[in-house]
């Protein structure tokens, strides 16, 4: 794994260079078998793992940033390179990040549309853009706004943008949400009845990214003070 630093220079070290992660970050154990891919998301599930670059977008916490944290888990498993950027977390940092980093098999950049507006990021991005497209490295953005709204200030950027290939992640419909909680939870070993269930899914914010963190939430305090995942357990959550 490589990491890099936080300084303004930056630090890299190797060890097992399956994927390049940021010390700030989490680990992540994301990955496409606990995504519940619904009907409206079939053929974004194909175009992922395609190896044509792409921009994601949607609306905020729809699962793009787990999907492209999944991705990059999905190249690492095969022994490839893969780095993901939260780029609305890391533009307060020096652009050098970005340097010689073109080099990995595939690079999932989170929230391209926070640079918008600044330009020392807006060049550096669009260089790395060019240096990807030289080395064959595999770009996938996520975005909170179509591509072509975006309307990046530096235009041969905005036009770099326009020109990838992009597809909306939609949200999973109301009516397979129950579904989709119950087969992620299975996947993770949650032990969660249909009254829990159904408690759940009626009093808290109905996404995907919300339900999921609930669960990550429950699965670690039933653990932590070895009780079941029960009604009262849930409201000490939400």
């Amino acid at each position: 794994m490589l990491l890099i630093g936080t300084k303004t220079s930056v630090n890299i070290i190797m060890n097992r260079p399956q994927q390049l992660t940021f010390p700030w970050s989490k680990p992540n154990k994301s990955n496409f078998n606990e995504y519940y891919f619904d009907d409206v998301n079939k053929e974004l599930q194909k175009k992922i793992l395609e190896h044509e670059d792409i921009v994601l977008y949607g609306i905020r916490k729809i699962g793009k940033t787990y999907l492209l944290q999944a991705l990059c888990n999905y190249y690492a498993d095969k022994n490839k390179t893969s780095l993901f950027i939260p780029l609305a977390e890391v533009s307060s940092f020096d652009t050098s990040i970005f340097d010689s980093i073109e080099n990995m098999d595939i690079i999932c950049i989170d929230d391209v549309d926070a640079i918008k507006g600044i330009h020392e990021w807006e060049v550096a991005l669009f260089n790395l853009i060019n240096n990807s497209l030289i080395s064959g490295c595999r770009l996938v953005f996520g975005s909170s706004q179509n591509p072509t709204s975006i309307n990046f200030s530096l235009s041969d950027l905005d036009s770099r943008i326009r020109k990838i290939n992009s597809t909306e992640v939609l949200p999973i419909n109301n009516a397979n949400l129950q579904e989709a909680v119950k087969k992620i939870s299975q996947l993770r070993s949650i032990r969660l009845g249909e009254k829990e269930l159904n408690y759940l899914i009626t009093y808290t914010e109905r996404s995907m990214d919300n339900l999921i963190d609930i669960l990550n939430k429950l699965d670690d305090l039933s653990i932590e003070q070895k009780r079941k995942i029960t009604i009262p357990l849930i409201k000490e959550i939400i």
